[in-house]
């Protein structure tokens, strides 16, 4: 095996041991789309396709995962999707 190599695999396994954490929006017979999507826009910040998607996946799906990342950028972001009355919670 060359350097190159083994530094690519040693590159990937420093990679596969960061955890992601993802943002999981759950299903309610309360809020309408227009309001979930507004607030993906505002929290998560998608654009109006990436929101509308999510809608539709969480309507008929019952979730969806809206945002991965770390722990510490994902809490403020789930918080506001929390605060617009939605359900939401990191995993």
């Amino acid at each position: 095996m060359s350097t190159k190599e083994k530094t690519s695999e040693e590159l990937l396994l420093k990679e596969g041991v960061l955890t992601q954490n993802e943002i999981v929006l759950f299903n309610d017979d309360v809020n309408t789309f227009d309001h979930v999507i507004e607030t993906l826009i505002y929290a998560c910040e998608h654009t109006s396709e990436q929101a509308e998607q999510c809608a539709i996946l969480v309507h008929y799906k019952g979730k969806c995962t809206v945002k991965t990342g770390e722990y510490s950028e994902l809490k403020p972001r789930c918080s506001k999707l929390l605060e617009a009355g939605l359900s939401a919670e990191i995993i």
